[in-house]
This record gives C-alpha cells, sequence and structure tokens, in this order.
C-alpha cells in the first residue's frame, strides 16, 4: 500500500502562548479507514483543522503532503479542490434549505448563474442512493434527525469527488441504529477506494471498522498501529490516551445507602404540542440517600422527557403525578420550586442548555445559586471567582483561570464545570442526563469518580445512559423504561445487558 497522506511534525500555537500541536507526525494509507484517538484537548481536531486548510498554511509549522504534492492550503475550499472534505462533529447544514440545495450548496449545478434545479435533484437522488437514505431531496433538512442529517453531510462530500474524506465523532449524537448504519456506509466508501480519517472516542467502533489507529496526548504522537495486530486491544489504546492503565473503566464504589430520599409516583407527561399524546405513562420510581439509580432506554423511550418535566416541568404539557421528598410531598411546578427543594438537573445537551459558552467558567459555576454570592442584586465578583478556583481545583478542571470561556474548553472539562454548577447549588437529587456523552474514556473515569464522591456524600443520584455498561458499572439499582413505561427495576447484582434489553424493548400490553 501507499501512503495518500503524510503530515510531518506538525505544530500549532494559539494565542496565550497554548501549544495545541507539538510535533505531530501521521501517515494514511490510501484506502483506508484510520482512526485517530486521544482525550478531549488532546489536538485531534485541531491536527484534522491544519490538514483541511481551517487553520491556513502560514499558521502553523511542518509539512503536508497529500497525493504526492506539498499543500499550501489557504481555505477549507482549497483543500476540498483536492478532494480532501471534513465532517465536523456539529453539522454544517442549513436547516431550512432542501437536501438537495445543502448537498450542492456552494457548488451549485448551473449554466450562466442560473441554477439546473431538475439535473441538481437527478444529482441529489443518486448521492442519496450511494449512501443509503430514502428521502425526496426537496425534503427540508430540518425535517430530518440526526443520524439522517450524517448521511447527507457524507452526500455532500461524495458531490465534491472526496478522495479523503475526515470524520470528527461522526457517531456521538446517534443512537445504535444510525451508528451500525453509518459504520456500514464507512466500510463501504472504503471498498469504494475512498479513504477515510475517524476520530471517535468509541473504541468499540474503532475495533469495528478502523485498519490502523493513531494515538495523541497531549499535543503529540504517542503511536501508531495496525488493528490486525495481536495486541491491538482497548487496553492498548486506554493506556496510549491516558498514559496509564486504567485497571477498571470505574473506579471502586462501596455503596453506604441510606433512607429513601426521594421519590415520584404515578407521573404522567403529554406531548407538549400533540397533547393527545403521552411521552411518559405513570411512571413511579425511588431512590435512596448515598444511592446511584440508573435509567435504561432506547432513544424516544421517555427518559428525558420523565427528568425534565420533574426538573420544574421544563418538557411537556398536562402534567401530573406527585413527588415526594423524603417522605413529604413536594411541588415542582418551576425550576426554581424545584432548585429550592434541593433538585438538579444536569441536561443530555450541554452545549445548548446546561452552559453559557460566551461566558467564563465562574459565570457558569455560579449560574444556579446566585443568591449565595450577592447582596441586593449585586454579584460579588470576588466570591465568585474564589467558588469557582475551588471546584476548579476539586473537579481537575484543566483549564489555566476560571475566566476563560466556557466554550473554549474540551467536552469533559464542559461536563465538569456542569456539575460544579449544580453542586455549587448544594442539592440533594442530582439527576444527571448522560453525564459523559462525547468524553473520552479518561475522563469518563473522572466522571464517574466524582458521581461516586457525591453518593458517599449521601447525596441521591440518578444517572440517565444510553450505554448499558455505564448503567451497570455505575449504579447501584437500574430501572428500565420503555415507551413512557417504566417496565422493570432491576438490583445491581442481577442485572446484565441481555435483562435491560429485554426490558427496554418490552413496550406497552
Amino acid at each position: 500500500m501507499t501512503a495518500i497522506l503524510s503530515m510531518n511534525q506538525i505544530t500549532k500555537d494559539f494565542s496565550g502562548g497554548v501549544r495545541a500541536l507539538d510535533g505531530v507526525s501521521l501517515e494514511v494509507e490510501r484506502g483506508h479507514v484510520h482512526a485517530i484517538c486521544g482525550e478531549n484537548g488532546a489536538g485531534k481536531s485541531t491536527l484534522m483543522k491544519v490538514l483541511s486548510g481551517v487553520y491556513p498554511v502560514g499558521s502553523y509549522g511542518g509539512s503536508i503532503n497529500f497525493e504526492n504534492h506539498e499543500t499550501a492550503y489557504k481555505s477549507i475550499n482549497d483543500s476540498e479542490a483536492d478532494g480532501i472534505v471534513i465532517i465536523h462533529q456539529e453539522l454544517a447544514l442549513s436547516p431550512y434549505l432542501s437536501i438537495a440545495e445543502n448537498i450542492f450548496l456552494g457548488n451549485e449545478i448551473a449554466t450562466r448563474g442560473v441554477v439546473d434545479w431538475p439535473k441538481t435533484n437527478r444529482e441529489a437522488t443518486m448521492l442519496l442512493a450511494r449512501v443509503g437514505l430514502d428521502e425526496l431531496p426537496s425534503t427540508p433538512v430540518l425535517e430530518l434527525g440526526v443520524g439522517k442529517q450524517q448521511l447527507v453531510e457524507i452526500a455532500k462530500a461524495l458531490s465534491k469527488q472526496v478522495k479523503l474524506l475526515i470524520l470528527d465523532e461522526p457517531t456521538a449524537a446517534l443512537n445504535d441504529e444510525d451508528s451500525a448504519h453509518l459504520l456500514d456506509l464507512i466500510n463501504s466508501l472504503r471498498g469504494q477506494g475512498i479513504t477515510c480519517i475517524i476520530i471517535s472516542h468509541k473504541l468499540k467502533e474503532i475495533r469495528r471498522i478502523a485498519d490502523t489507529v493513531t494515538i495523541i496526548r497531549d499535543g503529540q504522537t504517542i503511536e501508531t498501529f495496525e488493528m490486525k495486530e495481536a495486541d491491538a486491544t482497548e487496553a492498548r489504546i486506554i493506556r496510549a490516551m491516558v498514559g496509564r492503565d486504567l485497571d477498571s473503566m470505574f473506579p471502586p464504589h462501596t455503596p453506604d445507602i441510606g433512607d429513601e430520599l426521594f421519590r415520584v409516583e404515578n407521573w404522567t407527561v403529554h406531548h407538549p404540542v400533540d397533547t393527545t399524546r403521552k411521552v411518559v405513562d405513570d411512571a413511579s420510581f425511588s431512590v435512596r440517600a448515598g444511592e446511584i439509580v440508573g435509567f435504561a432506554g432506547l432513544m424516544g423511550a421517555g427518559r428525558t422527557e420523565l427528568a425534565m418535566s420533574i426538573f420544574g416541568r421544563s418538557y411537556g404539557s398536562h402534567i401530573s403525578g406527585t413527588a415526594f421528598k423524603e417522605g413529604k410531598e413536594i411541588s415542582v411546578k418551576s425550576v426554581s420550586e424545584a432548585i429550592g427543594h434541593g433538585i438538579a438537573y444536569a441536561t443530555e445537551d450541554r452545549k445548548h442548555f446546561g452552559l453559557n459558552l460566551i461566558g467564563s467558567i465562574a459565570v457558569n459555576i455560579s449560574a444556579a445559586a446566585l443568591s449565595k454570592l450577592s447582596r441586593f442584586g449585586i454579584v460579588d465578583r470576588f466570591a465568585e471567582n474564589k467558588v469557582a478556583e475551588d471546584y476548579r481545583g476539586q473537579m481537575n478542571i484543566k483549564t489555566p483561570n476560571v475566566s476563560v470561556l466556557a466554550g473554549n474548553l474540551s467536552g469533559g472539562n464542559q461536563q465538569k464545570v456542569v456539575l460544579s454548577k449544580w453542586m455549587f447549588s448544594g442539592p440533594d437529587i442530582l439527576i444527571l442526563d448522560e453525564p459523559t456523552r462525547g468524553i473520552d474514556v479518561g475522563a469518563k473515569y473522572e466522571i464517574y469518580g466524582i458521581i461516586n464522591d457525591l453518593a458517599r456524600q449521601g447525596k441521591a443520584v440518578v444517572v440517565i445512559s444510553s450505554e448499558l455498561p455505564e448503567l451497570l458499572g455505575l449504579c447501584d439499582r437500574i430501572y428500565a423504561i420503555s415507551e413512557g413505561t417504566i417496565t422493570g427495576e432491576i438490583d445491581r447484582a442481577d442485572a446484565t445487558q441481555e435483562r435491560l434489553m429485554h426490558l427496554m424493548t418490552a413496550g406497552k400490553d
């Protein structure tokens, strides 16, 4: 095999003296799927932005050779002209344009400035067939789920005669079915001679799809190896990513469970728009002090809707049911009421609902409990910074100071800020919705340790997760939910993936 791409001793510095890449080298074989692994903040996405021209020539050190010529890309347009296309984790589609319009946006099929719509739609239909998407090209993108939008992005890349396709965390927001379809498509593209670079934290997916793996840590290349090698194991990848062995994926946890702290009875929630449809149907559950309780369910099962409706009716309509804290009925009809009763909810979508991305770490951490830091409506910024600095140390938030914007942090550090915010509010009950989504294995281990510490403090912790191994490794007790109905409850000692999956797919009678 011959290399289609060589990146040699790439360095990249940002303002403030931060070195994101420090002599990274990478060689990718033609027609291979090459995985790049590393913790959040290791430099993976920065390296791909250098390759694709997001960071233009002259803004970095080192050299790049693509198809036997040295590149000098000044923009994404230059790299795309050579057949290098990058699909970012945050999809770059216009929701109000059609699929066909999105595919050819900036690359329109036109004669004398007039778009040839019949030809545009024909070409789009053929591209959609190549990626296995059975949708009309006239369909607005906003009507598609995330999985289908990902396929539109790949169709768009194919329209540009792609030779090297870069996918940055392509399955981070996808369910298992959509993820499997996308991996099958990547395998199909490899069969067509298209080279792929995939950035992913999901080690099982890497084992399934990748020919070669390169590990980056702290802006440096650690090692590259073929996945067909006998010792190409998940343990080897983890060790290279985090710089140490993780004897277990989960830190040790000895439960010290007390009395019931929180209980919900006969909780029913209707859809906010289609008020005739129940999204949560007569759900009842409890969680005790010092206990970690999990919720397992397929996408759309009603897990997040249940959590958000409990947290001050943040979701839904015609909500009924009763909530109890320490055996006494409480009202949670608003977010302020929920917080006042010691309930915290860390959303699954930290970028949109969990954080103020253009606010500092300090501003974010204080946000849920400003009354603790204010007098006569004026926030004591000195006290705010002190609190934030304390949490920066406690939570090992990797940043030089708390004035850094939350949007500039890696996913794992952003999640630590979200948890810090709610811990500062002094909650008794924490509902954590997908607390490790999009986070690397090293940061996951730290988050699991934080969750264990919260339980040791006597908090009642509810964890919603799409990863069954995570629930099995972390939780003392697990509820399964299907089609809005709680279908079963299993203690940790009796829980298996098979039993949970059976309950998750039980549905309604």
